[in-house]
């Protein structure tokens, strides 16, 4: 089997059911699909109860929170590849499987494009990523499909409340230096009411504890300053354009009438010989 799809689920029964349905549509068929949920009480059960046939396993009881699930579907799963797709997100349509399989690729993570409801690409996507990267953004689970021993080797660290999946591609791509490939293929549909989206800054200061762990102070005082000239050249760009634009214009006219100074002289000098 080669794909594992694995759904975290808490009281998102609307969301699940988009889920769910995005899952068991696949037109590709060597996958199984493992549902995690937390305990809920909101008809999420009735929900998963009606698609039951076409999901492998599913449990529904009380866990420790998201990072906890997402062990337990590692846990229960037998794929080569992994993929979350919790509740709230969903594929970009019904045949992403069969894509993802035909690239014959095998690299330990495969990331393809993840979407946002109004059809633009979330994150940048660079042809490898590196620390600072990874510094300044990350890798959405949603359109990653990573192999089940990595996972296993470095399980989602459940003491994080936001960041722990950040974390795990740090491991990953930066600690074991694992292979990783960017394709174009369009995954998933990125939910942005989720909790890392909704709340920036709890996220980012509890990234950067994480990351003090990984990096000595002088490394990130030096990502600390490129980030803040990223910014400053991105906001200062526009009005870059504009200026430029302008000195260009007052360059070429001074530069036409230079010569058309220069030119009255020869015609003037042409007219005392």
């Amino acid at each position: 089997m080669k794909y594992s799809v694995i759904t975290i689920n808490y009281n998102n029964c609307n969301g699940l059911r988009q889920t769910i349905e995005s899952v068991v549509g696949q037109t590709y068929g060597d996958y199984e699909y493992i549902i995690i949920d937390g305990g809920s009480t909101d008809g999420s059960i009735d929900v998963i109860s009606q698609y039951e046939k076409q999901i492998t396993y599913w449990v529904s009881e009380k866990d420790g929170g998201i990072y906890n699930a997402m062990n337990k579907g590692v846990k229960a799963a037998h794929g080569e590849y992994l993929i979350f797709m919790n509740s709230g997100d969903y594929f970009s349509n019904n045949n992403v499987l069969l894509a993802m399989s035909t690239n014959n690729h095998a690299e330990d993570i495969v990331v393809g494009k993840v979407l946002t409801d109004d059809g633009k690409e979330f994150l940048f996507r660079p042809t490898m990523p590196t620390m600072y990267f990874l510094y300044s953004s990350t890798i959405p689970h949603q359109g990653a499909f990573i192999k089940r021993w990595l996972l296993e080797k470095y399980p989602y660290d459940e003491s994080l409340k936001i960041t722990a999946d950040w974390k795990f591609f740090v491991q990953a791509l930066i600690t074991e230096n694992c292979t990783v490939a960017f394709v174009d293929t369009p995954v998933s549909i990125f939910n942005m009411d989720g909790y890392s989206t909704t709340h920036p800054k709890e996220t980012w200061d509890e990234k950067l504890n994480v990351m003090k762990t990984f990096l000595p102070e002088r490394v990130l005082d030096d990502y600390r300053r490129m980030k803040e000239s990223e910014c400053l050249t991105q906001s200062l760009l526009p009005s870059l354009r504009r200026h430029y634009t302008i000195d260009k214009l007052t360059y070429t006219l001074a530069k036409a009438m230079t010569k058309a100074v220069e030119m009255l002289h020869v015609i003037k000098h042409k007219k005392k010989g």
